[in-house]
């Protein structure tokens, strides 16, 4: 003890040993993992004495328990308690740690969760969490898509396998592998040492954050370790919440790991953006999803019927023993599912364990007969019952977010080009993406000025006629009147001539130095005498008295000349003649 009091002691929370600074970190570790174990279903409870929150001066350490439980119980929710990060009531962030890589919730491999899930009946596996979330992968080994970014040789993909995590924000659609590989770089950060907190900005508040960030300058202090903060549902969070990250960030105290499906220029803050490095995952294609179906298809012991022959797909062989009929699924039912769920992985791993989970159900209180939907010895599901389990194709559709400028854009741009039917097919896309009518029909009233303006006077009153009409009957009745309007724009004759003069204009003014030019007097109203005797309205030629053209100037002396239409005049002739030929054209074939 001699050699050890020369260097400074730092005591273990857990079991209240005071250890050299350098050994602490291991020893902690020792400790967390020793408490987890001596709390686990069957084993003794842990000695009353033991609850103490000190202990009394001068103890030796012989005389302390080796293997303690924990102490503080805030550490022992952490490991297994059941509280949700960010859960009310909890003040602390040490709970919330590595809360998304306990072993109950994932195991250590992705092969532990499918031989977890061979121990029991089939039922018995699709019981309890969802099965995306029971068969979410550990590591990179098991991920599926995503191989532009996180393909062999990219660089993130090289800097997770060296554990050199930066700042990232996760972009991408629903179901795409956002939260999963938040969980893999989870796992991999456990084996290195580096603490793991997970929060989820839907029911995280700022102290929350706080308290995150005040255990990882402790860490980073004491024990130079780093701390990696996932925040779920980051554009949930306001800018003043962001900015919390801010300096953190910055100084490296935190590696921030966002996941949105939000488009991060509209809905994280630009400084944070720059700190970060921000990863598009697009939707998973539909062979990656066959992939993750026929993974999850094997872990349950469900076998796969091709056409006309039987493959194996059980990596259990015959499920005799742990359940009463064996369960078959044809190969064009995962086909099916795979194009349906629209890229979305846990809408496809879902729709197949409710698929499952209905015809078990199904069958145990029906006899089995070997009819078309029932073989003779087992259950097979048909795509009918998957088809059935989604209810309907999965339309990707946000009315808040970046969907909806893309499919406006779109249809904007269709009708602008004259493509009839590319312009139904982008507002029924909306329409039936629930998109507010009115939205689609105030856009088309801005369209028939912008675009068809002068070449087709009456687009402006078709447009609101259209609005009006919406307006009175509302969906879905209005959807014919909606498709009216888009068709007529799409073939009507396009100008641009009003809308680019305006903009024009507009230019001038906004390139214009010094004062603007006063109104010139003869312009001006003179309703008093003082404004008559200043000379307003002078000179002024009211035109209906005059036969002939009367010569007058209307633009400021500065201005005298100016033609906002000159230098469009040839462009949008030549233009608006091409698109009455095919417009012309098209409506003859």
């Amino acid at each position: 003890m001699g050699d050890a009091g020369k260097e400074s002691l730092v005591q273990c929370p857990v079991c209240l040993r005071e250890l050299p600074g350098a050994h602490i970190n291991s020893h902690l570790d020792q400790c967390l993992q020793a408490g987890k174990n001596e709390s686990e279903p069957g084993s003794s409870p842990p000695s009353k004495r033991l609850c103490l929150a000190t202990a009394p001066a001068g103890k030796p350490e012989e005389a302390r328990p080796a293997a303690s439980s924990p102490v503080f119980s805030l550490f022992h929710k952490g490991r297994d308690g059941g509280q949700s990060p960010g859960a009310p009531g909890r003040r602390s962030g040490t709970g919330r740690e590595e809360a998304s890589v306990k072993p109950e919730e994932g195991g250590s491999a992705a092969a532990g969760s499918e031989l977890a899930l061979r121990g029991a009946s089939l039922a018995q596996r699709l019981e309890g969490k969802p099965l995306a979330e029971q068969l979410r992968p550990d590591t990179l080994g098991d991920y599926v898509g995503q191989e532009r970014v996180l393909g062999a040789e990219t660089l993130l993909r090289s800097l997770l396998e060296s554990h050199e995590v930066p700042s990232l924000i996760l972009w991408g659609p629903p179901g795409c592998g956002k939260t999963t590989l938040a969980h893999i770089i989870a796992n991999s950060s456990k084996k290195n040492g580096t603490r793991f907190v997970t929060l989820s900005a839907t029911s995280a508040k700022t102290n929350d954050v706080r308290d995150v960030i005040s255990q990882a300058q402790n860490e980073k202090r004491l024990f130079k370790r780093k701390t990696i903060l996932f925040i779920d549902e980051i554009h949930r969070f306001n800018k003043s919440q962001q900015d919390t990250f801010l300096p953190h960030v910055e100084c490296g105290t935190v590696t921030l790991i966002g996941a949105t499906t939000e488009n991060p220029s509209f809905q994280v803050n630009a400084a944070l953006l720059s700190r970060c490095r921000v990863i598009v995952l697009e939707k998973l294609s539909v062979e990656a999803m066959e992939a993750i179906l026929l993974r999850a298809v094997r872990s349950l012991g469900v076998q796969v019927l091709g056409q006309g022959k039987q493959h194996s797909s059980s990596v259990t062989g015959s499920d005799s023993k742990s359940s009463e009929f064996q369960v078959y699924i044809e190969e064009k039912a995962l086909s099916t599912l795979a194009y349906l769920c629209d890229g979305d992985a846990r809408t496809g791993l879902n729709g197949l364990q409710l698929a499952v989970q209905a015809r078990l159900a199904a069958g145990k209180i029906t006899p089995l007969n070997p009819t078309k939907s029932d073989s003779a010895d087992g259950i097979l599901i048909t795509e009918e019952h998957v088809k059935e389990g989604l209810q309907r194709s999965h339309i990707l559709y946000d009315r808040a977010g970046e969907e909806h400028y893309n499919c406006i854009s779109a249809l904007h741009k269709s009708m602008r080009g004259s493509d009839e039917n590319a312009s139904l097919y982008w507002l029924a896309r909306m329409l039936e993406g629930g998109e507010d009518p009115l939205y689609v029909a105030r856009r088309l009233v801005r369209f028939a000025s912008e675009d068809i303006g002068l070449a087709d006077p009456l687009a402006l009153t078709q447009a609101v006629a259209a609005y009006q009409g919406c307006h009175f009957i509302g969906m879905p009745e209005c959807e014919v009147i909606l498709a009216q309007c888009v068709v007529y724009f799409a073939r009507a004759p396009k100008s641009i001539e009003v809308y680019q003069a305006y903009n024009n204009v507009k230019e001038c003014l906004r390139m214009h130095t010094g004062p603007l030019p006063p109104v010139p007097l003869h312009l001006r109203n003179a309703p008093t005498k003082l404004m008559k005797n200043l000379g307003y309205g002078k000179g002024y030629k009211y035109n209906p008295m005059y036969k002939e053209p009367v010569d007058q100037d209307y633009l400021p002396e500065e201005l005298k000349g100016r033609d906002f239409f000159k230098v469009l005049a040839a462009g949008v002739t030549a233009l608006t003649g091409k698109l009455m030929v095919h417009t012309i054209t098209s409506s003859t074939e």
